[in-house]
């Protein structure tokens, strides 16, 4: 059994955005398309935080999952479970079904893959690349994905048109197949999906031309990508169900990676964006008001008189939009341009402010 915690690297006591950061910082890490990425790690990281940042999975799991990797049956204090009382009164193995046992522990969800728990399709993950201003207001995307969906020509029944549904006589309807095997322990029943109607357990009379009953096909599909506003580089969108489809189950979901385009005039810092405003030193000296070119449009600023350099200039919520909806500040940090030439007059001019002291 796998310690989600530990493959994320958090502590039991974890909140969900700490999660949350240890799964982008991990996946970022591991990510497939990346040069030196894991996907099976990548894999494994996912499957820890769909189960660390769902607050019901989560509860299972700290109650039935956390004896940690290899504990198999074991308690909560390592003692396991003896085996030996498992035989029937000739001395014999005794045959019972793990299903019982994980229907008592888990609500009816079996690892059989059968008619007891949804299946679930493959998470996808695909990236993005946005300009400066769109991570700042948000914005939509289209995007052509290829994946394996739901049959457009069936809806995912897997029958032709008009065809009616029958029991499936592989597996009588049960949507699994009992199989029984033999160990040191005796006798063992378990399940698993049956192959004939993909744990439907009815079966059309004419199977769709298209995906073959499957009620999956590998097809091209539009996805429309909500980005909003104040997303920051790195950051990744979770659309749920729109990974791949698995017959006779639920698909599985689409990561979107953000990658925001540096700007060559801003910079970010939190809710607030950064910029250097060029003044020239009279305006510095004597005040004046200089016209800004912001994400916002131009805008008019005043430069109070004997500003320093390197000071800042607020401007009202006009950086990024926070959590609240509201916005963080725009900073000018002020740049005052010393002339590398001076006319002679400007020379004099400077001489007398020297000469008092200026």
């Amino acid at each position: 059994m796998k310690n989600y915690y530990d493959i994320l690297g958090v502590t039991k006591t974890a909140s969900k955005e700490e999660i949350k950061k240890a799964f982008h910082k991990l996946a970022h890490k591991y990510h497939p398309d990346k040069k030196g990425g894991d996907e099976a790690k990548f894999k494994e990281v996912n499957e820890a935080y769909q189960t660390l940042s769902n607050d019901q999975k989560r509860q299972q799991y700290d109650a039935f999952g956390s004896a940690g990797p290899g504990a198999g049956f074991g308690g909560a204090n390592g003692a396991g479970f003896d085996f030996s009382g498992f035989q029937n009164a000739n001395g014999q193995g005794f045959e019972f079904d793990f299903g019982d046992i994980f229907s008592q522990f888990f609500g009816g969800a079996q690892g059989g893959g059968g008619r007891g728990r949804a299946k679930r399709g493959r998470d996808i993950s695909v990236d993005i690349q946005i300009s400066f201003a769109d991570a700042v207001f948000g914005t939509t995307r289209e995007m052509l994905i290829n994946k394996v969906g739901v049959c457009d020509t069936c809806s995912g029944k897997g029958a032709k048109s008009g065809s009616k549904l029958k029991t499936c006589t592989t597996c009588n309807g049960k949507g699994q197949i009992q199989e029984t095997r033999q160990s040191f322990l005796g006798t063992f029943s378990t399940a698993r999906e049956c192959p004939k109607c993909y744990g439907r357990g009815e079966v059309p009379e004419e199977v769709c031309s298209t995906c073959g009953g499957a009620g999956i096909s590998k097809k091209s599909q539009s996805i429309k990508v909500v980005i909003p506003p104040g997303i920051d580089n790195g950051e990744m969108i979770r659309m749920s169900n729109q990974g791949e489809a698995v017959s006779g189950g639920v698909s599985g979901d689409l990561y979107v990676r953000i990658h925001v385009e540096a700007s060559k005039i801003f910079k970010r810092e939190g809710v607030n964006l950064i910029m250097e405003l060029p003044v020239k030193l009279s305006d510095a000296i004597l005040g004046a008001e200089y016209e800004v070119e912001t994400l916002d449009g131009k805008l008019k600023t005043k430069i109070p008189a004997g500003i320093s350099y390197g000071e800042l200039l607020r401007v009202r919520e006009k950086g990024i939009p926070g959590k609240t909806g509201r916005r963080g500040d725009l900073l000018m940090r002020v740049v005052i341009k010393t002339p590398s030439k001076l006319s002679k007059k400007a020379r004099e001019a400077i001489e007398r402010l020297k000469e008092e002291g200026i």
